[in-house]
């Protein structure tokens, strides 16, 4: 045996969803859990998958779990790929939601949850990756698929994938 092969990275998989209503994002304040990479950001609703859980069956226990309520209008939006030297990669299913049942409990155990208009999210404390899916997810596009490329906090390259499934660099030291 091979004592030199490469060790495969780790590469995690999550569902990250904004539920919206009336020209708002429900939207989490990650500010409650020690030893967060997300501390101080404001999120989506999701979380990782569990072992053997569908992407759809993730979202639909992390919005449980998270806000308390059941959704019933939910769409895939796309693939969100996170390349990082610090931490590890990942695989975010996208999603947006329109309906749900039951009340939400503000009472998170992951940090604030708040309704912020679409017009106030890009004044956030956001990732700056996700302001790169956000704004097509507010214009209504609905296949959103690219790479985010990480040093440590700092986005340093983006790759979007269009639907004949060429990609477009955007390296951002230029």
């Amino acid at each position: 045996m091979n004592q030199n092969k490469l060790k495969q990275p780790k590469k995690i998989k999550s569902t990250l969803c904004y539920i919206e209503q009336d020209d708002r994002y429900l939207m989490l304040l990650r500010n409650k859990k020690a030893h967060d990479v997300n501390e101080g950001k404001w999120i989506g609703i999701g979380g990782k998958f569990e072992p053997g859980e569908t992407a759809d069956a993730c979202l639909l226990r992390e919005v449980k779990e998270e806000t308390g309520v059941t959704l019933t209008d939910y769409q895939f939006r796309g693939i969100i790929q996170f390349v990082s030297d610090q931490w590890d990669d990942e695989e975010m299913y996208l999603y947006s939601a329109t309906g749900y049942e039951g009340r939400i409990d503000f009472n998170c155990n992951e940090g604030e949850l708040k309704w912020i208009p679409k017009n106030d999210l890009m004044g956030l404390n956001l990732w700056e990756g996700d302001r790169c899916f956000l704004s097509p997810l507010i214009d209504g596009v609905e296949n959103i698929n690219m790479t985010l490329c990480y040093e440590g906090d700092v986005l340093k390259q983006v790759m979007v994938a269009d639907d004949v499934d060429r990609s477009s660099e955007n390296n951002l030291d230029a």
